[in-house]
């Protein structure tokens, strides 16, 4: 796994269904009852318990986030929330950081000390990874500004290149 540490927030590659952190958060569909990429790949790992608890949930709406425990995972929870599909849209931006804001929300509230963020909506929700990069480290960035917990927010992608562009936008703005 590549590393790189900036303050609060760290970049790596590697699978986010490993980490031994509070939480790591799921870019899910809105049925929250796994779907394909990495949703897909946090249920497998989660075990069935996993979707039996996110059947009481009743879905999640677009940018919302919900909590539940994390299973036969290393994190202790899994917070899923729903990325915008990429269309261009207005209300893309404002969506997408919405995920990551309710999720960090969430995991103050929860009092989570370590969270991982994938790169949410940018797999098959085709989210142009440049865009959703800047809008992804403001709003964690803005939310650290203004908060104590999370202590560690990690952004982990599953390839080199998402990594450089996380890398290099992250080295612009903390210059």
């Amino acid at each position: 796994m590549k590393r790189e540490i900036f303050g609060r927030m760290e970049l790596l590659v590697g699978d986010i269904t490993r980490l031994q952190v509070d939480a790591i958060v799921n870019a899910a569909n809105r049925s929250l009852l796994g779907g394909g990429g990495v949703d897909g790949a946090i249920h497998r790992a989660a075990g069935p318990d996993l979707v039996e608890e996110c059947r009481t949930l009743g879905g999640c709406e677009t940018g919302d986030a919900k909590i539940t425990g994390g299973y036969n995972l290393p994190a202790r929870h899994i917070i899923h929330t729903v990325g915008p599909v990429y269309h261009g849209r207005p209300d893309d931006p404002g969506l997408l950081a919405s995920c990551y804001r309710t999720s960090l929300q969430l995991a103050r509230q929860h009092g989570l000390a370590s969270v991982a963020f994938p790169a949410i909506s940018c797999g098959i929700y085709g989210y142009p990874v440049d865009k959703a990069c800047r809008i992804a480290i403001d709003t964690v960035r803005d939310f650290l500004t203004d908060s104590a917990l999370p202590e560690k927010v990690l952004f982990v992608l599953f390839s080199e290149d998402f990594f450089r562009i996380y890398r290099d936008y992250l080295h612009k703005v903390s210059a």
